[in-house]
């Protein structure tokens, strides 16, 4: 038996699944509604469940106690690569190529849902369209619609932070645009953009409650700047100013670092609360994550220790994000789980909740996790797969690890647990020789590991779309 298997005992099958997913063939009560919400730039070191002790998110301690709360979710470094991920499950290597862009031509969940039958939104930050490279189709309002979603409410998707050019920030006063049409940051002044965009879905989820529906909520907190929340903000001026993160003040950013991270908890609970409300919380299936690690300027506490962000690196800091479950009736409560969960994973996810199998059309990349959500064994992955480019002036790199050793495909080999820095490489140790050799057998199949940095000005940037599968 494969090793790896027997240290982690992963050897279950999948649960069988046969109607396409191109139609609406069961009624809406047999599936469920799912709301991903994703945070921004904030990982586990940040969450009470998973052992912070900076900060308050009771929302979120709730939800992880009554439902599952998963110890091994990796995204990549840095935003845009984990969202293109995400919303195509696809490894990065098959079709990321710009910063700040997603290939309209890539089919993602959205589209998927749609063509199951449900109503589908988005609602927080895009940063999709090809802004900073100026590529093709960069101004147009309707690409969310185009990528799959009825309706949306978003941030940086024809204008950018500039003030001069008709942008602006996220947070107070922010211009946004709503199903393709421009609200400036004078009609949105005094404001909170998280709070616009929050309620924005739950007006969505109320319209559509007698159908299935897909809400995808990527909030534009907690990235910088870091500035008062409505909680904390007090008599200041709502306006654009109030974005203004004070960076030479370490001692207030973090302050309001951790204001916002319990706003956002905040806004968790209040979704919660309207799929209550709407009395759909049986039939309703709520994801937490994050899109990567927290910004290196914070560090927190966490667990007895500081831990000091990792946004932008390869280790555990950078890409280990929090995953937390709730499906109340049909999920198990309080669960941990330790299995890996890849970002690859959400899609083919989502396809099984909606009733079908992968067509042609659909990636391969990832495995579905809702076994786990309905409290089977399922067939959980023995690796996950990081092949990081991303075009932003980062170090690149490619990895694949188990909950334990990560291999990088320089050679360097890490015991990640008890050693969070990767400061020890244990090179061609017997330290967790047999894994190590079942996931160099694995990057061997994957397609060359990105070398060096590369901004956005580089022209050559392969990609390998019909790369192997890799997963099955």
């Amino acid at each position: 038996m494969n090793p790896i298997n027997l240290i982690y005992l992963v050897a279950v099958t999948t649960v069988a699944i046969a109607t396409p997913v191109t139609s609406a063939t069961r009624p809406a009560g047999e599936k469920p509604n799912i709301v991903l919400i994703m945070a921004d730039d904030v990982s586990w070191e940040a969450f009470g469940c998973y052992g912070a002790e900076d900060y308050k998110t009771p929302n979120l301690d709730r939800l992880a106690a009554s439902g599952i709360r998963f110890t091994h979710c990796y995204s990549t470094p840095i935003c845009t690569p984990s969202r293109v991920k995400l919303m195509t499950g696809q490894y990065n290597f098959r079709n990321y190529t710009h910063f700040g862009y997603l290939n309209p031509k890539d089919k993602t969940f959205g589209h998927m849902l749609k063509a199951a039958g449900y109503k589908t939104a988005i609602a927080g930050k895009w940063q999709l369209n090809g802004l900073y490279n100026k590529l093709p189709g960069h101004d147009d309002p309707t690409r969310p619609q185009k990528a799959g979603f009825d309706e949306s409410l978003l941030w940086q998707v024809t204008t950018g932070k500039s003030i001069k050019v008709g942008g602006g920030e996220r947070f107070w006063s922010p211009p946004l645009e709503k199903n393709g049409k421009f609200i400036s940051m004078e009609k949105n002044k005094g404001k909170y953009g998280p709070d616009l965009m929050c309620d924005f879905l739950c007006d969505f989820m109320e319209r559509n409650k007698d159908e299935p529906f897909f809400a995808y909520y990527p909030m534009v907190l907690v990235h910088d700047p870091f500035v008062p929340t409505p909680d904390t903000i007090g008599d200041a001026p709502r306006t654009q100013e109030a974005n203004k993160g004070n960076r030479n003040n370490p001692v207030a950013q973090k302050k309001n670092f951790v204001a916002m991270v319990q706003y956002a908890d905040k806004l968790v609970g209040q979704l919660e609360k309207k799929i209550k409300d709407l009395g759909l919380a049986e039939n309703t299936i709520i994801l937490f994550t994050a899109d990567n690690g927290t910004h290196t300027r914070i560090t927190s506490r966490w667990n007895g220790q500081d831990i000091s962000g990792g946004k932008g690196g390869m280790t555990d800091m950078g890409t280990h994000v929090p995953l937390i479950a709730s499906w109340p009736g049909t999920m198990p409560k309080g669960k941990v789980y330790d299995d890996l969960i890849d970002f690859t994973d959400f899609y083919t996810t989502f396809a099984e909740a909606a009733g079908g199998k992968m067509g042609d059309d659909d990636p391969v990349d990832g495995r579905s996790f809702l076994p786990r959500l309905r409290g089977e064994a399922g067939n959980p992955r023995d690796w996950v797969l990081c092949h990081y480019q991303p075009y932003w002036n980062k170090t690149p790199g490619q990895f694949a690890r188990t909950q334990q050793f990560k291999l990088y495909r320089d050679g360097r080999f890490y015991e990640v647990p008890n050693d969070l820095k990767e400061l020890n490489n244990l090179g061609n140790t017997d330290t967790g020789k047999n894994v190590r050799q079942q996931l160099q057998k694995l990057l061997k199949q994957c397609p060359p590991a990105p070398k060096e940095k590369a901004g956005s000005r580089v022209k050559e940037r392969p990609t390998y779309p019909k790369w192997i599968d890799l997963v099955d």
